[in-house]
């Protein structure tokens, strides 16, 4: 029995990892389908109401979010700023000497996440305070 179990086991690892990419696709192909059937529905709609081409085209067409000139990612800063911290301690437990295996370890790596995204958040304050200036900046003096 106890051999069976031990063979079972890992098994079931292996088909859970791998049923989870195949569910992930089926959902990509059916929210897809979808979309495409409301479009369809809303195409339909628009012939059937006589709707003028420019409020049709408004109705069609997806409003496209190009970065603005000048603008920074902060996902990418986010990302940036976490990385920096999980090498920060990393290098902390480099040069301490503390094994993997330790709570340590983990714990001053969570640490230096935790650094990382407190600079990605002042970082973000900071920017957000340059592009939208408050009442008191534009007061005369």
């Amino acid at each position: 029995m106890e051999e069976s179990l031990g063979v079972m086991i890992p098994l079931a690892g292996v088909i859970l990892s791998l049923s989870i990419p195949i569910v992930a696709i089926i959902m990509v192909f059916v929210t897809v389908m979808n979309k495409k059937k409301h479009d369809k529905e809303v195409r339909q709609l628009i012939i059937e109401n006589h709707t003028d081409a420019e409020t049709a085209k408004l109705l069609i067409d997806e409003p496209k979010k190009a970065p603005k000139p000048g603008t920074i990612d902060l996902g990418t800063l986010r990302t940036a700023c976490m990385l920096l911290g999980v090498g920060l301690g990393a290098g902390i437990n480099w040069l301490a000497d503390i094994s993997t295996k330790s709570i340590y370890f983990w714990l001053i790596v969570a640490f230096g996440v935790g650094i990382g995204m407190l600079c990605s958040f002042l970082v973000e304050l900071r920017l957000a305070k340059k592009q939208h200036p408050t009442e008191d900046n534009w007061k005369d003096e």
